[in-house]
């Protein structure tokens, strides 16, 4: 045996597999469930645990702890997971008992805190209650909702080990970043009554005795911590029973009724996030989810193309311009009649601050937006890198300073106009409670103006969105999704827009007269004022194939496959059950066997085929082969595993397989079915 042989299973055995954060204990930040406490221990059984810690929402009870503690035969910390400065924080503590007693004083202080999932601790609040943070192991969300701010973290270093990530992808990421902190992942779980899939979200650490100081040591170095206990980072557990499949692709192979379909399901249940594409689902009223699809785009690229037009309509629809011309003509009669009556004035009227008019106030909601623009780019954690590029954090928050300032002061104006406002207006009140003399009518001309400009600018606005134009080209594949929008037709059309059963003749009358006409006739139909803004045009969408044409119903299925393949970079694992059923092979080779392969790089795909289109030519880069045999009167299931180029695959029991017989078996119905197939089918037509 070699040195390096020796040295790679004396660290194997080193390796002690621990989850730091687990929940025991429903809370206000939390989903209501009730607590098994023969759970944890199969769940530590099962998932084979050096060490768990118990991290309830803002709370620790102590008094469970110790039921927990003496009912495991692994070490178990005290813990707590914080709602810090909009984040989650976990904190964890050594297991000697004087400290756990301090321990928990200072959690019901945190708990006294925060009494509301909307409540929060301050970093001063933070500070004051664990006084000394070299005593704790501390993990914020770095790439787990919610985050933990960058500045937060950047204040309590070098106290935080390393940041918690939400899956495989995401960890294998944070690792290659030398300057962030070291990625960790752990189960989140809830023991409840009802479990049955534990979550298979666990880090390893290269450590002797589990210490709480050796685990701090550890999880600093990320050397030092992995996905899996023999094969480091380029492969995960996928479920509880102890399969480990690759970061990259998988393909699952077996013959019928070999498990496979049930290996998908308990893979997809351990995961926590998964994009699980199952057999024939696609082709289930193709035509229906084919529109259901594009809907859901289209409903995005409206809601990003008429975003900023629908807080016009929003702000239009609250002028009454036929309320401004009444006030007007009061304003005009009662000027007229009090001239008229100039004479006739007595002292009351005759006062200056009688005829007053009150102070603008200062409209600062443009202020607020540009306040809130800023600290966001502040607060901004994922794209820090790219806003420090153009942007020195320096400036920005001297920039925030002085708009604070800017907006401080201007609240000081307005609060003395409102003031001054308030006084003239009892006064003026009084005075003309006493006088015997007419009144001018109180008139804001300013806002009549504004008013005026405003519905100016809304027709000519509202003209040039009617115009027709492409807003949106999308590639799927060889699929390409083209958004235009146009000109309402007629009433019809509104109806469709509306979904419901309103008689639009009345308003659409008005659509190419005046915009502020045609909306005040839609509101007076009952359209809500948050819809108004759908009704001014259509945007609707086309999918062509690659020759620019619609696509028929068998491309339906294709393109329906294509997007939800590429709707899996939303999630953290993507599983797909024998695309082959729903398929043809020139489709799969060409078009999905490259997107499945880019997608694996970025994170972990399983795919369960038959067809050696997907299963060879796709080149995985790992293989499970799922088996069924009856041994001693009973079925016995087995899952062997190994790189494609591997002789034999091995099962977690040590049976082995023959590669090379088995993949003939499964994707050629075996060699001598291959070969006649090769002979007669083909060979014959090539001679």
């Amino acid at each position: 045996m070699t040195i390096f042989k020796c040295w790679q299973q004396a660290r194997e055995t080193l390796m002690k597999k621990i989850d730091l954060h687990t929940h025991t204990i429903p809370t206000v930040s939390d989903s209501d469930f009730e607590f098994s406490l023969p759970k944890v221990k199969e769940y530590v059984e099962r998932l084979e645990l050096d060490a768990i810690a118990i991290t309830n929402h803002n709370t620790f009870d102590s008094k469970q702890y110790f039921e927990i503690r003496n009912s495991l035969s692994i070490t178990v910390f005290p813990g707590i997971e914080i709602d810090l400065e909009g984040g989650h924080i976990l904190l964890i503590t050594d297991t000697d008992d004087f400290e756990i007693s301090d321990f928990e004083l200072r959690c019901n202080r945190v708990s006294s805190i925060i009494r509301t999932n909307e409540d929060t601790l301050s970093i001063e609040q933070f500070n004051e209650i664990f006084l000394d943070l070299s005593k704790y192991i501390l993990i914020p969300h770095t790439d787990k909702k919610p985050n933990i701010k960058q500045e937060t973290i950047d204040f309590l270093k070098p106290h935080i080990t390393s940041g918690e990530v939400a899956s495989v992808s995401k960890f294998k990421r944070a690792l290659k970043d030398d300057d962030g902190l070291v990625p960790v992942i752990f189960s989140d779980v809830r023991f409840k009554v009802q479990l049955t899939n534990f979550p298979s979200r666990q880090t390893y650490i290269d450590l002797n005795d589990i210490s709480l100081s050796g685990i701090k040591s550890c999880l600093f170095d990320r050397s030092k911590i992995s996905l899996t206990k023999e094969s480091g980072n380029d492969f995960f557990q996928a479920t509880d029973d102890g399969l480990v499949l690759s970061t990259g692709l998988t393909i699952i192979l077996g013959e019928r009724s070999s498990g496979k379909s049930v290996t998908l399901n308990k893979i997809s249940a351990s995961s926590g996030n998964a994009k699980y594409i199952k057999q024939f689902s696609l082709l289930h009223n193709d035509e229906q989810q084919f529109n259901e699809t594009n809907n859901a785009r289209l409903s995005l690229v409206r809601h990003n193309f008429l975003g900023e037009f629908r807080k016009v309509v929003e702000k239009i629809v609250q002028v009454d311009l036929e309320q401004n011309h009444i006030e007007i003509e009061n304003y005009l009669d009662s000027l007229k009649i009090f001239a008229s009556e100039n004479e006739k004035k007595d002292l009351y009227s005759k006062c200056v601050i009688f005829s007053e008019n009150a102070f603008i106030i200062n409209d600062l909601s443009n202020l607020d937006k540009v306040i809130k623009a800023v600290e966001t780019l502040i607060k901004n954690n994922e794209y820090q890198d790219i806003i420090q590029k153009h942007l020195e954090t320096k400036k920005l928050k001297s920039l925030a300073i002085e708009l604070n300032q800017k907006a401080f002061d201007s609240n000081v104006d307005n609060n003395k106009k409102n003031w001054v406002n308030s006084l003239t207006s009892d006064i003026t009140r009084e005075l003309r409670i006493k006088t015997t003399g007419s009144v001018i009518e109180d008139l804001d001309f300013y806002k009549i103006a504004l008013d005026e400009v405003k519905v100016n600018k809304f027709n000519t606005v509202t003209s040039e969105l009617k115009i027709s134009r492409n807003i949106h080209r999308e590639e799927l594949g060889k699929f390409s999704v083209v958004t235009s929008t146009n000109k309402i037709d007629g009433a019809a059309d509104l109806q469709k827009i509306g979904r419901d059963k309103k008689t639009y003749s009345t308003a659409f009358s008005h659509y190419n007269v005046t915009a502020y006409q045609y909306l005040l006739k839609l509101k007076e139909l009952g359209v809500e004022d948050a819809s108004l803004f759908n009704f001014f045009i259509k945007i609707e969408s086309v999918t062509l194939n690659k020759d620019g044409f619609i696509v028929s119903g068998g491309e339906r299925s294709e393109f329906n496959l294509i997007h939800e393949i590429q709707d899996a970079t939303k999630y953290d694992l993507l599983l797909i059950d024998e695309p082959e059923s729903s398929f043809d092979n020139n489709f799969l080779n060409k078009e999905i066997n490259s997107i499945i392969k880019h997608i694996s790089t970025l994170m972990p795909v399983v795919v369960v085929t038959h067809n050696s289109t997907v299963g060879a030519s796709i080149k995985p880069n790992f293989l499970a082969i799922t088996q069924k045999n009856i041994e001693d009167g009973e079925f016995i299931y087995r899952i062997y595993t190994g790189y494609p180029s591997d002789k034999e695959l091995v099962s977690p029991d040590g049976n082995k397989i023959e590669n090379y017989k088995t993949l003939l078996s499964c994707l050629e119905a075996g060699l001598d079915a291959y070969n006649e197939r090769k002979e007669q089918a083909y060979d014959i037509l090539k001679n």
